[in-house]
């Protein structure tokens, strides 16, 4: 089963005259395991293709699948429970870590499992256990106040993870960071992708990070108008 599956996914903001094209016709898969990127100048449509996947954006026609759930077709199907659906199989991650400011970086986390009904003490013991493996051990009573970029951005990562998402959407999650930052916060999102068996699709416009990417969809004026793999053409 595909984690995404996206047909001929188009959104169009107003009508009329002042109607504006955001997105047109766009359409590809997204296997576990697998790291994407939707590459493009700002404008482009890419944050409109991440928000529709997302269940943010209502499409104005095509269909989106999360998970091998049916969640748009010619619109939001209805009857669906897209909140809950969000909360059990997506993960976001921002280019602004959106932390909570007074809370640690452990409440941060353990605060996205609490939401979705998982009790305290597990969700205490979840959020040490992705906090360690991310290298954050030793930052888990400190505030956001007290974090570098970098381990603000770990921290976000960490909090997408918390409720074991099968999709992942990153949206410009390293244009704060500097290039080292930038370079190992993409390699842990690959690692985290396979091992945990979880499509990630990430944002960028930043050519520097696409190096680590299995597949790279190149999207310009609402269209997707490339789809390379690693090292080649797909």
């Amino acid at each position: 089963m595909y984690a995404v599956e996206v047909e001929n996914l188009t959104k169009i903001y107003g009508t009329g005259e002042t109607a504006v094209r955001a997105l047109t016709d766009a359409s590809f898969r997204v296997s576990p395991g697998e790291l994407v990127a939707i590459l493009g100048p700002s404008g482009s449509g890419k944050t409109t293709l991440l928000t529709s996947i997302g269940l943010v954006t209502e499409p104005t026609h095509g269909r989106v699948v999360i998970d091998g759930i049916t969640v748009a077709d010619e619109g939001w199907l209805p009857g669906l429970d897209l909140k809950r659906i969000r909360r059990e199989r997506l993960g976001f991650i921002f280019q602004a870590h959106n932390l909570i400011p007074f809370l640690t970086a452990l409440e941060n986390v353990m605060v996205a499992m609490e939401i979705n009904g998982v009790g305290r003490k597990e969700a205490k013991q979840r959020g040490l256990d992705l906090l360690g493996e991310l290298g954050l051990a030793e930052r888990a009573g400190h505030y956001p106040s007290h974090l570098s970029g970098g381990q603000s951005q770990r921290v976000a990562i960490a909090r997408a993870l918390a409720n074991r998402p099968r999709v992942i959407l990153a949206d410009e999650p390293t244009a704060a960071l500097d290039t080292e930052n930038g370079s190992n916060v993409m390699a842990l999102l690959k690692r985290l992708a396979v091992e945990n068996h979880s499509a990630i699709m990430v944002v960028t416009h930043d050519h520097r990070m696409v190096h680590g990417f299995d597949r790279i969809l190149d999207v310009s004026d609402g269209r997707i108008v490339g789809e390379r793999r690693n090292g080649g053409t797909a």
